[in-house]
């Protein structure tokens, strides 16, 4: 398959990242297309959806067979997070990064349609991707098809509330830019330690933007610490 595009946010790594789309409606996107793919007419009526399914990969969940040719068989159950980390289920009932075929699937808003020097790109909302994810695929999402009524979310309906209190002193909080404070928040707030990572003592390092950002949990409240430049 070819990568039609690239996304482009402020997380440079998986950490912090939210756990499934849409869990921080804040969290703005730019879908940036590759050079082949700038073609204004291939988005012609895109405007009149608003929202969009997204097929990607996951490029940093490769085993060791997909990046340098030896053979890793895949294995047939994960350790959810959410879970704890200790409980397997089947990967085919979870959407694990390490599965067969690194393929992601994510619904985002559309907020506009822009020009940029790389073309037309796609300004989108709620996305659960790292930075230069490639993009397979671009599809509207039609709610009176993939909307279901009365779905069964399994096992993650049991944690869909979770989150955290966060405590953000006002210092800190004025080293963060403007347009990025409500994002941050709404990623701290979704917890972004490893689900099996309790050490209260421990001071955690969440990459986001051109910040580093340093921080605690205790008795289920995140404390950030510090901020500092990168």
């Amino acid at each position: 398959m070819e990568i039609i595009a690239r996304i482009r946010n402020a997380f440079p790594t998986k950490f912090g990242l939210p756990r499934q789309s849409g869990l921080v409606p804040e969290l703005t996107s730019t879908i940036v297309f590759e050079p082949e793919y700038r073609v204004a007419e291939a988005l012609r009526g895109i405007e009149d959806y608003s929202h969009l399914w997204l097929i990607w990969e996951f490029h940093q969940a490769l085993r060791g067979s997909e990046k340098n040719g030896d053979e890793v068989p895949w294995k047939p159950t994960v350790r959810p997070p959410r879970l704890g980390g200790n409980t397997r289920m089947g990967v085919f009932a979870t959407r694990s990064p390490f599965r067969p075929n690194p393929i992601g699937l994510t619904v985002v808003k559309l907020l506009a349609v822009a020009d940029s020097p790389e073309g037309k790109v796609l300004i989108v909302a709620g996305a659960d991707m790292m930075d230069g994810t490639p993009i397979y695929d671009i599809k509207p999402y039609l709610p009176y098809v993939d909307s279901v009524p009365g779905a069964v979310g399994g096992f993650t309906e049991d944690t869909a509330d979770y989150h955290l209190q966060v405590e953000f002193p006002e210092e800190l909080m004025g080293r963060v830019p403007k347009d990025m404070k409500e994002t941050l928040l709404g990623v701290l707030g979704q917890d972004p330690r490893p689900a099996y990572q309790h050490d209260e003592s421990r001071v955690y390092g969440l990459p986001f933007g051109c910040m580093d950002v340093k921080f605690t949990v205790k008795d289920g409240i995140l404390t950030v610490v510090d901020i500092t430049e990168v």
